[in-house]
């Protein structure tokens, strides 16, 4: 018997990506069998639709730039964007595209990669985030506090930094054992959080220190308001496991750009500061 090729279709069915072409208004002119797997459409249902119309809102601007850059002779390999699926979940697709100027027909081939993105946001949120408290870490924060002084320094805004030290911390750990003082910092970590105005950030930085960014902090008579207010937020008593325990928090204040004007020479006064603080508090 002499082996001939099988009808294309068939082909096309056995894919587990989906093969789309859509004319030069990006409606839907076929879709392959994966297409319902991936999106839960059927051809039926989806042929003659425009494909923006299943593009996440939040991708869609983004995605009608790479199709034009397609139809403008681009070929696309690796695009990822966001789609809406049939139920309402959303989905992560990697294109491959390319336009047939000769045919008029735009065609791309549709590779999801939900669970991918997943673990990939998994990863950038565990390298950027502290494991214990779930809070922005030390790099974190220095990328947030260059963007913050950008913007401040294009727009004018204020901008300060917090730098804060429990007080006392050491005796939960000599009390509790690290355990204890897990507990507590998760808890001064929530605490803090619900302390912020909208838009600021608090990051964990060290053992027990933490740094609060406050974009459009006006000076630091605002700064020190909010510092007041954090430490509010701080003092009502923990529950530990062999009773209830207060602490405090020393905290020191630098301001763009009189104190810095780069995220070094902030962190480094606002650090300078607290010492400062710190050396002032009594001991009971």
């Amino acid at each position: 018997m002499i082996p001939r090729l099988p009808p294309l279709a068939d082909v096309l069915y056995l894919l587990p990506d989906a093969a789309c072409v859509v004319d030069a208004d990006g409606r839907f002119l076929y879709v392959s069998a994966s297409f319902e797997r991936i999106f839960g459409y059927t051809s039926d249902e989806i042929l003659g639709r425009r494909i923006f119309e299943l593009v996440h809102p939040d991708d869609r601007a983004t995605t009608m730039q790479q199709a034009e850059q397609v139809m403008d002779g681009t070929l696309q390999r690796h695009f990822r964007n966001r789609y809406i699926h049939k139920d309402g979940r959303t989905v992560d697709i990697q294109w491959s595209a390319r336009w047939l100027p000769d045919h008029g027909v735009r065609i791309g081939v549709a590779h999801e990669v939900t669970e991918l993105r997943r673990a990939e946001r998994e990863l950038e949120h565990r390298a950027s985030h502290d494991p214990l408290t779930g809070l922005p870490n030390r790099h974190h924060l220095h990328c947030e506090l260059q963007y913050a002084i950008a913007h401040a320094a294009q727009t004018g805004d204020g901008l300060a930094v917090l730098y804060l030290d429990l007080d006392g911390f050491k005796e939960v750990n000599d009390r509790g054992g690290h355990e204890a003082g897990d507990r507590l910092l998760r808890e001064v970590a929530q605490r803090l959080q619900q302390g912020l105005r909208k838009g600021d950030l608090v990051a964990r930085v060290g053992g027990d220190e933490f740094v609060a960014l406050l974009p459009g902090c006006a000076n630091a008579e605002a700064a020190r308001a909010v510092a007041d207010s954090l430490r509010a937020c701080l003092s009502p008593p923990y529950t530990l496991p062999d009773g209830s325990f207060r602490l405090d928090a020393s905290v020191g204040i630098a301001c763009f750009p009189s104190d810095g004007s780069d995220p070094d020479a902030l962190l480094a006064e606002a650090d300078r500061a607290m010492y400062a603080a710190k050396r002032l508090v009594k001991p009971s």
